[in-house]
């Protein structure tokens, strides 16, 4: 039992080293390394999210929850989240709207997009952080 702790840890250690190096020193002069758009768009896209109509929501993210783990907004909103781990490398997926963003430890991570559909949407962690990885899950409603 505890040679398999080891194990995973080892690996998980290594999965989350290579998200790191992989993520660090790409070139994208276009849009910071730590703002993500949704697939699709660029930093060009004329959706302008410094007007004060944007849904703004704080998020933390640590083993294994999102907090808050649900949002609600209305169909047309555009939504930044400011989302800062508070442990471990993590990320943040919303597949629904083409937004994946990976988030350092202690750093922010500032994710936007326009809620352009109705509907309930999950969001999830898409950096293995741990055993409980998998549980890691929020929703987003959209009114």
């Amino acid at each position: 039992m505890k040679k398999n702790i080891i194990i995973t840890s080892v690996i998980i250690v290594a999965i989350v080293l290579l998200v790191v190096i992989n993520n660090t020193g790409k070139n994208n002069n276009s849009v910071p390394s730590n703002t993500t758009t949704p697939a699709g768009t660029s930093a060009e896209t004329s959706v302008d999210f410094s007007t004060p109509d944007v849904k703004e929501f704080t998020m933390t993210a640590k083993q294994w929850e999102f907090s808050p783990s649900t949002i609600t907004v209305n169909k047309g909103d555009k939504v930044r989240l400011l989302v800062t781990s508070i442990d471990v490398a993590h990320g943040i997926n919303l597949p629904d709207f083409g937004v994946s963003g990976f988030i350092n430890p202690g750093k922010q991570t500032v994710v936007e997009f326009v809620a352009d559909k109705q509907g309930t949407f999950s969001f999830f962690c898409n950096v293995a952080c741990g055993i409980g990885h998998s549980n890691m899950r929020g929703t987003l409603i959209v009114n």
